[in-house]
This record gives C-alpha cells, sequence and structure tokens, in this order.
C-alpha cells in the first residue's frame, strides 16, 4: 500500500475489500487505472498490471463522490456525505486543502478544459475554478451558482467546449446555461419526463457540426420537426427508463437591407465584447473578423442565443419499466456511446444518436449503482454497492478484464499461508475468499459449503485450508481444484467458535458453544478422535504448541488447559485468571503462553513450570470511542474495551493485539510497554471512532443521526402506503461498529494484518514509494560513465549506464568492475534497476567467456535482493526466467566439455596403465 496515514513505521495500510459503497468509480486520463472508493479510503488499481494500492489519503466519512481534473490526473476531489471535500494532488498522494460544501453532493465533474469544476449543491449548480496543485491559503473560487431548477439537482455534465452546462434532477427536468455570460441569452428549461433525471449527456460539438453538413448543405435539418440550423444536441435520461434526445437549432431571421446590417451587427459584437470582457467569457472577435467567422468558430454558448431546443425522438430501454429502473448512466462523448446500470443488476450499452443497442448482459442480483466507461471507450466499469462488486468488462471482446467482490456482511477472520503470499479470509456470509497479499486482488471465492459465518480459519498446509463455522462444522478445501474435500462433524450438534492445526497438519480441533467442549479430528481420515471436557463456558480461543502435541484452550469459565493430545489419561494443566478468557497464543519457540480476558488483561504464563512470568493491563491503551447509543462518556466507558485476538511477533519479543476499539497495540513482553498504538479506521460514518459526540445530536431519546441524507438512497422497494407522505417502511440503519475481529503477522515478519468491519487491512514495512537518487540529467553521457570507472566508482557508473540502456555501455560496465567489488556495486543498486540488470546480464553471459565471473555476479544478486524478488514474484519472473536459462545452457555446454575431457583423460591413463603393465610382464 502507499504511505499509511498513521506513520512511516508501518508504511502502507491497504485495505482488500471490495468496492464501493454507492460512490462513483473514476477511470484516470489514460484509461489504465481505475479509481474506487472504499469507505473513507480510496483504492487505485492498474488493469495494466494488475496491482492495487491504496491512497495514503482518508476522508472524515464515507465517500460520496471523487473527480480527477481530465487531461493530466493531477487534482482530485473528493466528497463524503457530509459534504466535506478533500483537495488532493493525486500523482503524490497529498491533501492539498480540506472545506466543506453547506449541502448535499450528489454530483461533480471538471469541465472538459480542466479549468473549472462543477458541483451539484442542493437544488443549484455551483461552478469553481479549479485550483493549481501549489498550495495556497484559499484556493477555491467560487464562479458562480446556477439556478431555476425546483428539485435537488442529481446529474450534471459540460458541453465539449466547456461553455455550456446541463444539469437535471429530481423535478424530471434539465436546463441549460452557459458558463459565462453571454449577452441576450437566456436559460431553457428541458421538460418531458414522468420521473427523475439519472443522467443528461451533451453531444460532442465536432459531430454535432460534422454531421449537420454532412448530410444536409445549409440547415442540417435531420427530418426533425424544428426549422433551423443545428447547434447542439444533448441527451436526457430518466428513473422510468425514458432516454429523450434534444436538438438546439438557430433560426436565422431576414434582415431588411444591407446597411442596418452593418450597423445592427458592429453594436452587437461590441456588446456582446463587453459582456464577454466583465463576465470573463471567451469571445473576444472583433467586428471585422466575425462576419468572416462561421458558427464553427463561435462556442457553443454563443451559438445558441436566440436558439430553440426541442424533442426530437424518444426512445424506452425496456418495455416493463416498472420493475426496473434505470439507475447509473455513464457517456463516452467521443464515441458516442452510452452506459446504462439497471436496478436488477442489467446494464445496457447503446449508440446514439440511434440509440441501438450494442450489448445486454445480467452482471449481478443486486442494483448497479454506478457505471463508467473509460477514454478510449472498451472498458466499462460498474459497481454494485449492496453486493460490494466491482467488476471491469471489455464489451468488443465481451470478456472480464477484472471481477472483485467482497464478504457481503463483512469479514470474520484471517489466516496467511505459509509463505505469506496468500491470505485466506472468512466472512460472515460462510463464504471463504483468497486473497493475494502482494496485488491486493481476491483470486478465489471458494464455492459456497458453509450454511452460516465462518468463525476461524487456518491453513493446515500450502494447498489445504480449514474452516470452522457456526453450522456444526469444519471443512477442509483444498487449493488445487477449489473444492471441499472433507467435513469434520461432532456427535452432538453444536456451534464452532475456534479452531486449531497442529504444525504437521494432521489434527485439527475446534472450539464449541455449548456443549463446553473441544473435539479433535484426524485431518487424513476425517474420525473423531478425542473429546476434550472440562470447561465450564464456551471455548473461545485454541491454539497450538509450535513443536509438542500440547493444546492449549481458553474459555469464560476464566481458565486456560493446556492438554497433551497423545497421553490418553493425562489431566490438562489449568492457569487460572480472574475473569473471562477471550484469547490465547503459543511464543513461537513454545515456552510462553499469553491470554487475554475481558478485563483489557494480558497475562503471561511459562508452561513448563506453570508460573505467571508478567501482566500487561491494556485497558488503558485500548480505551477510546464513544458510540452513538453510550450514555456514558469515553473515558467513563473502558470497562467495554478489551482484547480478542492476539498473536506473537516472529521472533517472539513483540505481542500484537487487536480488540474492540478502534486500535491495535503492539507491546514489547520484557519491558511491558506499548511499542505502538495504530488507529485502524478515522472514518466518521462508523461507530465509536469519534472520542467526544457533539452535544447537539443528543436529543431526548438518544442521538439523532447526522447523515440524515436518507431521502437519496432511492429506495425502490419501500412500500407505497395510502396517505403517507413518505415512503417508509419504518427500517433503519444502524451503524458499523469499528473493532478488529482477528489480528495475524505474515510468515515473512514484514507486514501484519487485521480484519475489521471495513475489510482486511495490511499493513507492511516494505516501503513501496521507490526513491531513484539520480534522475537522467545532462551530466549522465557515457564519456562520465568511463570516468567514474577510472576512479574506481563501479556503482555510480552501473547505475549510470543502466539510466542510459545501452547495452554495450552496460557490459563494459559489468566487465570491467573487478571481482572482488563485486559484492559491493550489487548491493548499490536499488530495486528499481533490478530486472534491468538481470535482462542485462544474462544478454552479456550468453556468448561470454567470463562464466565464473557471471556466475559470482548472479550470486551476490541473489544473495543481496533475493528475498524482495522471491516477495514480488511477478514483476521479477520475466528477467530472471531470462538469467536461469542462459546460466542452465551454459551448464549444459561446460558439462559436455567436462564430460569429455574427463573420458580422455581416463582413457590416456588407463592406456598408460596398460602399457606399464606390459613392460612389467617382460
Amino acid at each position: 500500500g502507499g504511505a499509511s496515514s498513521a506513520t512511516p513505521a508501518a508504511t502502507g495500510s491497504n485495505i482488500l475489500s471490495s468496492s464501493s459503497k454507492g460512490s462513483n468509480i473514476v477511470f484516470t486520463s489514460d484509461g489504465n487505472n481505475v479509481l474506487s472508493p472504499v469507505g473513507n479510503r480510496i483504492q487505485v488499481l492498474d488493469l495494466l498490471h494488475h496491482s492495487c494500492r491504496t491512497l495514503p489519503i482518508e476522508a472524515r466519512s464515507n465517500i460520496r463522490r471523487i473527480a480527477l481534473s481530465p487531461n493530466d490526473d493531477r487534482l482530485l476531489i473528493v466528497v463524503d456525505v457530509n459534504h466535506y471535500a478533500m483537495l488532493v494532488n493525486y500523482r503524490r498522494g497529498v491533501i492539498l486543502h480540506r472545506f466543506k460544501f453547506k449541502r448535499p453532493v450528489r454530483e461533480m465533474k471538471f469541465s472538459p478544459d480542466g479549468t473549472k469544476f462543477a458541483v451539484s449543491y442542493g437544488k443549484f449548480v455551483q461552478v469553481w475554478l479549479t485550483p493549481g496543485v501549489r498550495r495556497e491559503f484559499a484556493p477555491m473560487v467560487l464562479h458562480r451558482k446556477y439556478t431555476g431548477l425546483v428539485g435537488d439537482v442529481t446529474t450534471l455534465d459540460w458541453s465539449s467546449d466547456s461553455s455550456l452546462l446541463l444539469a437535471g434532477g429530481k423535478d424530471c427536468q434539465a436546463r441549460v446555461w452557459t458558463v459565462d455570460t453571454v449577452k441576450d441569452y437566456e436559460p431553457w428549461t428541458l421538460i418531458g419526463h414522468k420521473k427523475p433525471l439519472v443522467g443528461v449527456h451533451f453531444e460532442d460539438k465536432e459531430k454535432t457540426l460534422a454531421e449537420r453538413d454532412q448530410f444536409f448543405v445549409g440547415t442540417g435539418n435531420t427530418g426533425s420537426s424544428l426549422a433551423g440550423k443545428l447547434v447542439a444536441r444533448c441527451y436526457t435520461v430518466s428513473q422510468d427508463g425514458v432516454i429523450c434526445t434534444r436538438e438546439c437549432r438557430n433560426e436565422e431571421v431576414e434582415d431588411d437591407g444591407p446597411d442596418s446590417d452593418d450597423k445592427k451587427d458592429g453594436l452587437d459584437n461590441l456588446g456582446n465584447d463587453a459582456v464577454d470582457f466583465f463576465s470573463g467569457g471567451g469571445g473576444t472577435a472583433s467586428s471585422s473578423s466575425s462576419k468572416k467567422s462561421s458558427a464553427e468558430s463561435m462556442d457553443q454558448a454563443h451559438a445558441i442565443v436566440k436558439a430553440r431546443w426541442g424533442t426530437t425522438s424518444r426512445h424506452y430501454f425496456s418495455a416493463n419499466s416498472s420493475s426496473q429502473n434505470v439507475v447509473s448512466t455513464s457517456y463516452s462523448s467521443k464515441h458516442s456511446l452510452l452506459v446504462v446500470g439497471f436496478s436488477t443488476g442489467l446494464f445496457g450499452l447503446y449508440e446514439l444518436p440511434s440509440v441501438s443497442n450494442i450489448h445486454t448482459l445480467s452482471l449481478s442480483h443486486s442494483t448497479i449503482g454506478t457505471v463508467s466507461i473509460n477514454p478510449s471507450a472498451e472498458w466499462l466499469a460498474f459497481g454494485c454497492p449492496k453486493t460490494q462488486q466491482l467488476l471491469i468488462w471489455e464489451w468488443r471482446s465481451e470478456t472480464y478484464i477484472l471481477k472483485q467482490s467482497g464478504h457481503a456482511y463483512g469479514m470474520r477472520c484471517l489466516a496467511y499461508s505459509p509463505d505469506g503470499i496468500v491470505v485466506a479470509t472468512g466472512g460472515e456470509d460462510g463464504t471463504v475468499k483468497l486473497w493475494n497479499s502482494q496485488s491486493g486482488f481476491c483470486y478465489v471465492t471458494l464455492p459456497k459449503s458453509h450454511t452460516a459465518a465462518v468463525t476461524a480459519v487456518e491453513f493446515a498446509n500450502p494447498t489445504v485450508v480449514l474452516t470452522a463455522s457456526l453450522d456444526g462444522t469444519v471443512r477442509a478445501h483444498d487449493l488445487h481444484r477449489y473444492r471441499n474435500f472433507k467435513t469434520y462433524t461432532s456427535d452432538i450438534p453444536c456451534q464452532f467458535l475456534s479452531m486449531a492445526v497442529d504444525k504437521s497438519g494432521e489434527v485439527v480441533c475446534a472450539g464449541s458453544a455449548e456443549p463446553f467442549r473441544a473435539c479433535v479430528w484426524s485431518v487424513q481420515t476425517g474420525k473423531l478422535t478425542d473429546v476434550l471436557t472440562g470447561h465450564l463456558g464456551p471455548v473461545a480461543a485454541l491454539a497450538f504448541h509450535p513443536v509438542r502435541g500440547h493444546l492449549a484452550s481458553a474459555s469464560w469459565d476464566g481458565t486456560v488447559k493446556v492438554w497433551d493430545l497423545y497421553k490418553s489419561d493425562s489431566t490438562p494443566e489449568t492457569f487460572e485468571s480472574g475473569a473471562d478468557v477471550v484469547c490465547v497464543a503459543f511464543r513461537p519457540d513454545g515456552n510462553q503462553i499469553c491470554s487475554g480476558t475481558i478485563r483489557g488483561l494480558l497475562r503471561f504464563w511459562d508452561v513448563e513450570d506453570g508460573s505467571l512470568v508478567c501482566e500487561i493491563d491494556g485497558q488503558k491503551d485500548i480505551k477510546g470511542g464513544r458510540k452513538m447509543n453510550d450514555r456514558t462518556t469515553a473515558d467513563n466507558n473502558a470497562s467495554s474495551r478489551y482484547f480478542t485476538s492476539i498473536t506473537y511477533s516472529a521472533d517472539g519479543t513483540c505481542l500484537l493485539a487487536g480488540g474492540n476499539s478502534k486500535y491495535v497495540c503492539i507491546y514489547e513482553i520484557s519491558q511491558q510497554i506499548l511499542l505502538k498504538k495504530f488507529q485502524i479506521s478515522f472514518n466518521r460514518s462508523l461507530d465509536g471512532v469519534l472520542d467526544e459526540l457533539h452535544s447537539k445530536n443528543l436529543g431526548d431519546g438518544g442521538p439523532l443521526d447526522d447523515e440524515h441524507d436518507s431521502g437519496d438512497e432511492n429506495n425502490l422497494a419501500a412500500p407505497n402506503l395510502p396517505g403517507a407522505k413518505r415512503a417508509d417502511d419504518g427500517s433503519r440503519k444502524s451503524r458499523v461498529e469499528v473493532l478488529t475481529m482477528q489480528v495475524a503477522f505474515s510468515p515473512t515478519g514484514r507486514e501484519w494484518s487485521t480484519v475489521s468491519g471495513e475489510g482486511l487491512h495490511v499493513y507492511s514495512l516494505d516501503d513501496d514509494m521507490i526513491f531513484d537518487p539520480m534522475a537522467l540529467t545532462e551530466a549522465v553521457t557515457p564519456s562520465a560513465v568511463q570516468t567514474n570507472i577510472r576512479k574506481g566508482k563501479y556503482g555510480m557508473a552501473l547505475l549510470m549506464s543502466l539510466h542510459l540502456n545501452e547495452f554495450a555501455l552496460v557490459k563494459s560496465v559489468i566487465e570491467d568492475t573487478p571481482y572482488e567489488s563485486i559484492a559491493t556495486v550489487v548491493r548499490s543498486i536499488g530495486q528499481e534497476h533490478l530486472s534491468q540488470l538481470i535482462q542485462f546480464l544474462s544478454k552479456c553471459m550468453e556468448d561470454s567467456p567470463h562464466v565464473e565471473y557471471y556466475l559470482q555476479w548472479c550470486l551476490e544478486l541473489l544473495q543481496t535482493h533475493g528475498l524482495f524478488m522471491e516477495k514480488n514474484r511477478g514483476k521479477y519472473m520475466r528477467s530472471f526466467r531470462a538469467l536461469f536459462r542462459v546460466v542452465q545452457s551454459r551448464y549444459v555446454d561446460l558439462k559436455g566439455i567436462c564430460d569429455d575431457n574427463k573420458y580422455s583423460l581416463d582413457f590416456l591413463e588407463n592406456q598408460a596403465k596398460l602399457l606399464l603393465g606390459g613392460q612389467d610382464d617382460k
């Protein structure tokens, strides 16, 4: 992930969860990256390299709209559900400014030339000037506010030359304004829809004019009832699936005589110029040139003065519009393609102006909340907020470029694979997903076998995942064929809360809620081999000894018991705690055991003699956060905060602990000190993020919800009660609480993960921001490379030659480096030049006689950068294979020569022996 907002120590929290909760998806201007908001953070999905990163910024609450400046992707504007906005430098991931819109923002768009952006502002539209990238005291400058619509604005669009603005809203009508004041222009209102508008789109100016001149000389009358010259065309789409084509035509009036015409024109132009000058408009044509200039050179704002708008055609997307509504639209004006997302999970791709259907496809069972089309109009992106799906579809080849979906009701547990590359997560919906921890994508969802929430997931070995669930089964999944090949059940139906697998992957145990016991199975045979009874409360956590066959079980009865599974009649050793124990963990060497209770106390026991080593009281560290319905302040409510999941670091010196609060803590055990505290989320849409609630939101009957824009979530299924003003079926939204279900260290020791209500967060020590100290400047020349070699600065010379990327130069530097300096030079190469260097090495080695010398280079490369390359396999696979192929072929060649020589020598030796033996005989 990018640098985390916490500190540089754990750079990068990457959230692995799927798309937006009702926000929009945006393509970058090259069309290869997609920005998709997740909660209050933004994920950038790179579709070419198939990777994903999280921008190092967080909004105050869930994100409602994002907009990226066209042409250069420089500025990103993010608006959340409480109308707080952030201005972000997208390239560097830095927040430049924060401000607040006073009213709900439902739509936001940059003008095509990038100089302004329009924002829907309640029932008005505001246009702001685009700020620069430099930090200013007040970067936001309001250009104008546009009025005239009666209902809230839900959609808006710019004309292709950025001179006109079109907006539609809940009052079923659209309105056309000029961005700058134009003399004699009166805004038009376009009516004719019965339901609120979902999309309004301008046709590209070039296309409109080209069509006019191609088919019809002069007036360009396309068979519509309107007379006059076609100057603009737009489309409006309403909720009930009606699309209207609107045309604007300029009726030219015949004048009396040449003289009056001339004077009138001159005065008109002077007036126009004056209005343009004072309103900041673009028209600066002088009277003489303006007579010669045709309508093409005029911007659309001046062309539509005194012109008439009219509806030329209506089309209906579907016959049964009562059952399926249009929810989202996106239009590519360059290619005249319209994408429409319906509430039933269908989408349609249409070509305008003929509205001919190119594609219709059902993507999901739930509403398609947002659609987007990339600049080259090849890829379509869809977001379904309810099922948390993000789909990217290439319509020409009819294939998915990307298909991601999150757990429907949130994640519950996670586990790392032994090599640390795969993360398995179990969800409240009973599904198990596998994520690649490097790219951040979910690459498989195992076929759903559980009928209730998954409570624990573990890897028995790299290819087998075990899951325990509340449906009373433990299931084994095979990662080659992605199927459930064994199911373990107990003799009495029960709900499993916890699970543990021994080191060899032969024995699996699961602890149940009722009856209070742990069941033990053999993984191979699937037989229930043992039942461990003796706890007086639900068995909340299980952990296996890393070396021996000991199992620790923690229970709500306040005890931790350690069982020896391979002795039939052994009684368990019991460690007493004063309160309910909810988590337990063994130190990696197996000599220490840690347990956490509901009082926020962590206790460390010596396994051999059963003595208490030390205690850490974490209640003060983990406390904080007041939930909406809490009657007490955060300080007085500390008793409800405790750790629910703990794990040791690989060396056993530190403990990572997370629980039902917004913090995850890392403790140093021998000194009993808190090393670091991470706040998982700053998203105010979650419950318990703020320590102090605003008292104005506390009413008599409890707190008032400050996100009361529920009128927006067009509740399509709400019953229409007779006599009721609002369609309110009485359902109430409750907020997701901020807490961590489980924490885990990666086996590589370089990152740790936690599962929260928002998804899977990965915090990593490896910083992804690559700093390259030597950019290509005039100083980097072949002669400079030679100078460095003469001075003995081989590392610097190699870096320069790699920058210049010339094979002959790189080869000369590599071969001029002394044998004993190879190790030092390899260490000076950063990861950004690694694959380049490997490819050059493989090319040099192909026909070089210096085999041992190049093998030394390969050895040093692997010793220095091997771990990093193993972690980012995908990136270095190509160059590594090339190198391996060359080494292999040189090995085969040499082997042949050496074998020949060896046989020749053997033959000569034997011949000599024979001859000598013959002489002795004589």
